[in-house]
């Protein structure tokens, strides 16, 4: 039996940089994974390949549409399906190879295997018991579905099954307009399919400022994809190559079916916690299946913590990875931290979503005063240049005294420019500071000063 600081349950990006950051505080750490590679569902089966596929579909709509307005002529480029997705492979394979050698880097043992918890301070890996005195559980989330759904990862897909489809589809349904569905929707019409996408909501991107929600799905029209909102999906049925869709018009109670060669179930994801052996164990869960823990992610057991998309919040690798950074710090007698307040979110269209904070209708829930600076892109020197001068910066401030609440960008680089305004939110900045501060010309960014501006006299270029 092997002895540990710390057990950490799970290799995804909670996990592993949970597990690195424990070694390099000086604690004697190992991480679980049963998978053949390190990395969790973000690098293996989620946002790395899927940001691979957005990047080379990009890249086609760009040859096909851009370069010969600015004097590159010559054919259009055909895709080729197989080499596109070990395209994809490839950089998956790297990412995951990076993790294990930061693992040797830094002394963390990879204990393969599916792992339960048999007791505090145990991990059990098939017949071997492992001791910690700590173990953390990130092990992350899986594909959610619906009544009258049912994935087979051949025509009716989650998102896993969307990186791997054996050729691209035809006519491409799409359950959800959430982030996995729209940015996976986008990829597979700049390849050729035609994308439809269904939504319950009567409105895009839930949790985005509604506004932005509302220019992004004018976008996204514009691009090709057509949408359903207020609609209720009530069964799939398939056939060998087929699907068949049926869904109820919220508001009329009308039935419509849709046909489709393959059908993305994108309606969220739930914790994965199966195996572990929680219950036996007394760790308090949530009703839809959450691990609750306190400030600190301890969990109702003595010794146990969990962070990730097991527990509440938002299911983002990031916000996973500063969980595990905080809990590293606190095992090791630090004050480890997290700012819920200031966790970016982006969205890999292109343009891409970005946003941080407050929204002008939780500002309006809450009935706090606020201003609102916007400036778009269409004013923007290097976006035009670029092709790129859909969507606008909101910034959001503080009424009385200016202080930086909330940012949302619709544009070229917004998961970049974002990052910008959440270090200004993080020291408490106003939107004056980011007007003063000067920005270099010509880039994207000068649009999040023009929008400072627009919190005071007003901008420049607009």
């Amino acid at each position: 039996m092997s002895s540990y600081d710390v057990i950490v349950v799970g290799s995804g990006p909670g996990g592993y940089v949970c597990a690195i950051r424990c070694a390099q505080l000086g604690l004697k750490t190992a991480c679980v994974e049963g998978r053949e590679t390190l990395g969790g569902t973000c690098l293996n089966v989620g946002c790395i390949p899927s940001k691979a596929l957005l990047h080379a579909s990009h890249s086609l709509h760009e040859a096909t549409h851009n370069f010969a307005r600015m004097g590159l002529k010559g054919a259009a480029p055909k895709v080729d399906w197989q080499a596109m997705l070990a395209y994809k492979d490839d950089v998956i394979g790297q990412n995951t190879k990076g993790i294990e050698f930061l693992f040797r880097k830094n002394k963390v043992d990879w204990l393969k295997g599916w792992a339960s918890i048999p007791a505090a301070g145990q991990v059990a890996i098939a017949d071997q018991v492992h001791k910690a005195k700590a173990v953390v559980i990130a092990t992350g989330s899986d594909s959610a579905t619906i009544p009258g759904v049912e994935i087979d990862e051949r025509i009716v897909v989650s998102s896993t099954g969307a990186l791997e489809l054996r050729k691209i589809p035809g006519k491409l349904l799409v359950i959800g307009a959430g982030v996995i569905g729209l940015e996976l929707g986008s990829a597979y019409n700049r390849l050729g399919s035609d994308v439809t996408v269904i939504e319950f909501l009567d409105r895009i991107v839930p949790g985005v400022d509604g506004e932005a929600a509302k220019a992004f799905q004018r976008i996204l029209k514009r691009q090709g994809l057509r949408f359903i909102t207020g609609a209720a999906v009530q069964k799939v049925e398939t056939t060998k190559t087929k699907a068949k869709a049926t869904y109820k018009l919220r508001k009329s109670g009308e039935e419509a079916v849709l046909e489709a060669d393959t059908v993305l179930v994108a309606t969220g994801r739930r914790p994965f916690t199966q195996g572990l052996g929680l219950d036996s164990l007394g760790v308090n869960v949530s009703e839809s299946g959450q691990i609750l823990t306190d400030a600190r992610y301890a969990t109702s057991v003595h010794g146990i913590y969990a962070i990730g998309d097991c527990i509440d919040g938002p299911m983002l690798a990031h916000k996973a990875e500063d969980e595990g950074m905080a809990v590293a710090e606190s095992l090791a007698g630090q004050a480890g931290h997290v700012n819920y307040g200031v966790i970016p979110s982006v969205i890999y269209t292109h343009p891409e979503v970005a946003n941080v904070g407050e929204t002008e209708e939780s500002l309006k829930d809450k009935g706090r005063a606020y201003k609102a600076g916007k400036f778009s892109f269409m004013g923007n020197g290097r976006a035009k240049a670029n092709f790129s001068s859909d969507g606008f910066v909101k910034l959001l401030a503080d009424a009385e005294t200016d202080r930086i609440l909330g940012c949302h960008i619709i544009g070229p680089a917004a998961g970049d420019l974002i990052h910008e305004v959440c270090v200004a939110m993080e020291f408490g900045a106003a939107a004056e500071d980011l007007a003063r501060t000067c920005h270099a010309h010509p880039t994207y960014s000068e649009a999040v000063r023009e929008a400072a501006l627009a919190c005071g006299d007003g901008p420049i270029h607009a």
